[in-house]
């Protein structure tokens, strides 16, 4: 018996919904029925735009500005929302820098919304989830959560931690026999403006994600119960060749490109205002 979640006449939370492949689930629950879809974004703006989106497809939404590495807003904004079936956590930032050209409030920022985030996030409502022993915990984490990249010290390392959090957190579900299902996301970089500037080496055997397929794998996976989705298909030989002597696995990543590709990364341009992330998405490559 699968420990999916199917979407129609569910509530799903996603974090950062107001851009990128955030909103794209968003609106891909409401397009399969979903009961109800909460956006979560610190832009009271895009939250607000996206939940018009959804509620033009006839399908209820509610918006709320929050900061996901602030833990006491988690908390009280949790109890406004009520009991939910699908979390999924999909906010993130990058830096984009060398370790020692990158400030302190910048890595602080990077593990508050990667990482703490899912903590403040998860024990806000799995309760409710494991109450009724059904639904889905769902961590959007990366590639580079396999494998460390170049420029990526923080990030990196913030999506290590998503991704040992969930292993950790399914570890403890099964031992007490809970039907909760958690997934963990690791794409390659993606097309949504966050790290424009990337490039790869290989585009063929690593290419540069496209937004709506990955969105749409990710709500696949959640209704299959899959536990891991890592994409494109060759990033998941990476745990196999971590048994090569370090400086062959070191090689092969060189080989690879993995650590130029941010060599000419900019991250999204023009300011971070709303306006200047919705040109960003539709315009640059980028991912999560």
């Amino acid at each position: 018996m699968t420990r999916g979640t199917k979407i129609a006449g569910s509530r799903i939370l996603i974090t950062g919904a107001g851009s990128g492949i955030g909103r794209l689930m968003a609106l891909e629950a409401a397009d399969r029925g979903a009961a109800e879809v909460i956006i979560w974004d610190l832009s009271a703006e895009t939250g607000e735009a996206v939940r018009q989106e959804i509620e033009a497809k006839g399908v209820r939404a509610r918006t709320f500005s929050v900061n996901v590495g602030e833990s006491a807003q988690v908390a009280s904004t949790a109890q406004d929302v009520g009991d939910i079936d699908i979390l999924v956590n999909c906010a993130g930032v990058v830096t984009g820098k060398k370790l020692l050209d990158a400030d302190e409030a910048a890595i602080r920022r990077t593990f508050d919304v990667n990482t703490m985030a899912l903590y403040w996030t998860t024990k806000a409502f799995l309760p409710g989830i494991r109450e009724r022993n059904h639904g889905s915990i769902v961590n959007i984490a990366s590639a580079a959560g396999l494998t460390g990249v170049a420029k990526q010290t923080d990030y990196s390392a913030s999506k290590w931690a998503a991704v040992g959090f969930t292993e950790s957190l399914r570890g403890e579900l099964r031992a007490e026999g809970s039907r909760v299902n958690t997934l963990v996301v690791c794409p390659f970089y993606i097309n949504t403006g966050m790290f424009a500037g990337v490039q790869t080496k290989f585009p063929r055997l690593l290419p540069i994600l496209e937004e709506n397929n990955v969105s749409t794998q990710v709500i696949d996976s959640i209704e299959s119960g899959r536990e891991q989705l890592v994409m494109p298909s060759l990033v998941r030989l990476v745990p196999g060749v971590r048994l090569l002597p370090t400086r062959a696995f070191d090689a092969v990543m060189d080989f690879l490109g993995v650590n130029q590709t941010m060599d000419h990364f900019t991250g999204r341009t023009g300011g971070d205002s709303p306006r200047s992330r919705r040109a960003a998405r539709r315009r640059q490559p980028a991912g999560v």
